[in-house]
């Protein structure tokens, strides 16, 4: 069965950093990656990194925002720099199982940058 489960949210001030973890267990994972969440709108992807090490970020990550896995291949972390208050959201964590394309997310984690 796969999990998905996402740690790391808080509050914090505008220019300030965060590290969202996500740890996914039950499968071999070809894609995890990151979304976001606000009311009234769409899910955004804010970054994302393949089985094979590529990565993708969104134009509002770039430049801010990092993402990384350890070892294993089943937790990936977003490292987020110089918040803005635009950064507020619930971070979910999407993982897309190893030949089967089967998708899953965490449930979600907020992240809310205020002064």
């Amino acid at each position: 069965q796969v999990q998905v489960v996402e740690s790391g949210g808080g509050s914090v001030r505008p220019g300030g950093s965060l590290r969202l973890s996500c740890v996914g267990s039950g499968a071999i994972f070809s894609r995890m990656a990151w979304y976001r969440q606000t009311p009234g709108k769409q899910r955004e992807l804010v970054a994302s990194m393949t089985y094979t090490g590529d990565i993708a970020y969104s134009d509002s990550a770039k430049g801010r925002f990092t993402i990384s896995r350890d070892k294993t291949r089943t937790t990936v972390y977003l490292q987020m720099n110089s918040l803005k208050p635009e950064d507020t959201a619930v971070y979910v964590c999407n993982v897309r199982v190893y030949r089967r394309d089967n998708e899953y997310w965490g449930q979600g984690t907020q992240v809310t940058v205020s002064s």
